[in-house]
């Protein structure tokens, strides 16, 4: 899988400009995937010369927001991990959010590949399942049009052909 998707992201990055500093950005959510298979893609994509943004590249002391921003701005490709807890998370969301308007400005240039993680695409798409309980949350504790954004960002990004990754390497 991790092979897969390094092959793509290394043939949509030929396809793309050379000007970004990075080649590709890994939106994930940490507690899902970090220690297992996002560490794997990343030295996958690492060992195939592919430049990778991932967080612990923020520098310490740095603005976490304004680094990540920054960041996909200046990337080519974008693997967004979507797992069973992706949806729990508002930096995960803004993350996508800003993937998705950076792809609506350079639809030519910029590439986002999904990666269904252990989690359905349907539920990502229509929100169900652990993504409907987190959006319940979001809904009590979050300004409702931040809520929309997110719901119609997941729901673009979701519609995107990308892989699906079931068992466990």
């Amino acid at each position: 899988m991790a092979l897969s998707v390094a092959a793509a992201a290394s043939s949509s990055y030929s396809q793309a400009s050379l000007t970004h500093q990075y080649d590709v950005f890994i939106s994930f959510r940490g507690e899902d995937t970090r220690n297992g298979f996002t560490s794997h893609l990343h030295s996958a994509l690492r060992r195939n010369q592919i430049e990778t943004f991932i967080d612990y590249r923020i520098q310490k002391g740095g603005g976490i927001w304004s680094e990540l921003v920054e960041a996909i701005r200046d990337s080519n490709l974008f693997l967004v991990i979507f797992s069973e807890n992706y949806a729990s998370s508002k930096w995960c969301l803004r993350e996508l959010v800003e993937i998705m308007e950076c792809k609506k400005k350079n639809e030519n240039v910029i590439v986002v590949i999904p990666v269904f993680y252990r989690i359905e695409p349907t539920n990502v798409r229509k929100q169900t399942g652990t993504y409907h309980t987190a959006f319940a949350e979001h809904e009590r504790s979050t300004d409702r049009k931040e809520v929309e954004q997110w719901r119609t960002a997941l729901t673009e990004a979701a519609n995107l052909s990308g892989f699906q990754c079931d068992h466990h390497r």
